[in-house]
């Protein structure tokens, strides 16, 4: 896939749903998956961060290996809560080509129950690339949307992780490329990509 933009969503997606990643222990993935949303040990007092691009996640979880990421989820959501919650983002840091000036930006952090960040994207080696994924960290009112409203289906895929890692550890890239989601660009709505300095 051609890379156009710095800041861009890449995703899987459908005309309602978009796929994003989280890792958790045991305990909270096993729960959720059971009930097919998020329930108790989940806490919905902490901020979840999820994550759509596959790479990033096994970045942050180690192809779901480190203690309390040992299970990967898929959770397809409804494209109308993830781009709700975009609209009421927040970047974790300042940028003064979004915001008027750092207090400004300070008293919208501060409101919003919706932050993104924009961090390096992954390769399938996990190394740094020249272009940026998306974070979205949810709390408050978007953590109660995004579990009694959002969340379509959780997908367990720690193995597919598992299985890709170990198809690279074997040297077999093409064979653990040919494992990975096919991730396309996601078609923001203009607003959406101002808001959160997509581009």
């Amino acid at each position: 896939m051609a890379i156009v933009n710095y800041r861009e969503v890449r995703a899987v997606y459908t005309d309602t749903a978009i796929t994003v990643y989280q890792a958790y222990a045991t305990p909270i993935a096993g729960a959720a998956l059971r009930a097919g949303r998020f329930v108790a040990p989940f806490k919905r007092e902490r901020m979840t961060w999820i994550k759509p691009s596959f790479l990033w996640m096994m970045y942050r979880c180690g192809w779901a290996t480190k203690p309390g990421q040992e299970h990967a989820l898929a959770v397809s959501i409804a494209r109308d809560g993830f781009e709700w919650a975009l609209r009421q983002a927040v970047l974790s840091h300042y940028d003064r080509d979004l915001h008027a000036d750092h207090a400004q930006w300070s008293r919208e952090l501060k409101r919003s129950p919706v932050r993104v960040q924009w961090d390096p994207e992954r390769s399938l080696r996990l190394g740094e690339l020249p272009y940026r994924s998306l974070q979205v960290g949810l709390s408050g009112e978007a953590v109660n949307r995004y579990v009694d409203e959002w969340t379509v289906e959780i997908t367990d895929v720690t193995a597919q992780a598992r299985e890709i890692r170990q198809r690279l550890d074997n040297g077999d890239e093409p064979g653990a490329a040919a494992l990975l989601p096919e991730e396309r660009v996601y078609p923001l709505p203009a607003d959406v990509a101002e808001r959160i300095g997509a581009g």
